[in-house]
């Protein structure tokens, strides 16, 4: 078979050619089926099941981080009413608006009952944060090194929360053969909002 009785096959007696050009047409022509089905159904499926599959796996670690949460549930049941306990404790130490002359006169007879003198005792205004106020109370006061310590030892004695921030300590002078210093601090208590607050 010449390359040149190639161009004289008519495509309505494709019956009658040759056998090697029929075996070589079906090949190209199922090569052509399977380029197009492959290009136009195959590869659209193909590039949905890539999406499907990362899918899969997000869902999966997302399954297991709330499995994992599930099967501590109880444990987070029981931890959750513990803290709301001892929140409720601790907000009980937080004294409410009408009790805090009353601090403020429990942390200056801390002082005296130590032997210090105050040189400064000033309550500063109310500071909301959250749901609690802070106030802050500027003091300055003399005595021992031993008499400061008890002093702080009995502020953190106190019923009610009280901390003491920003202080520095000098020596001021020698008084009885005992070294006076004078403390400069500002003690911090907090108060809760109350409902209608």
């Amino acid at each position: 078979m010449e390359l040149s009785s190639l161009n004289e096959l008519d495509f309505n007696e494709s019956g009658e050619w040759p056998l090697p050009i029929k075996v070589i047409s079906i090949l190209i022509l199922c090569a052509l089926v399977w380029g197009a089905s492959y290009w136009f159904i195959i590869k659209e499926k193909q590039e949905a099941l890539v999406v499907l599959e990362q899918k899969e796996s997000q869902l999966k670690s997302t399954f297991e981080a709330k499995q994992v949460k599930a099967s501590n549930l109880e444990a987070y049941k029981t931890q959750m009413k513990e803290i709301k306990t001892s929140f409720a404790s601790m907000l009980q130490q937080l004294p409410r608006k009408n009790e805090v002359a009353d601090l403020l006169i429990d942390i200056s007879r801390t002082g005296l009952i130590n032997g210090l003198e105050f040189q400064l005792f000033k309550p500063g205004g109310e500071r909301p944060v959250d749901f609690y106020a802070e106030l802050p109370i500027s003091m300055m006061v003399t005595g021992t090194y031993h008499q400061l310590g008890e002093f702080a030892s009995g502020i953190a004695a106190l019923p009610r929360i009280v901390t003491l921030h920003d202080f520095s300590m000098k020596p001021l002078t020698t008084k009885g053969g005992e070294e006076q210093m004078t403390m400069t601090v500002t003690a911090k208590t907090y108060r809760y909002f109350d409902e209608a607050e």
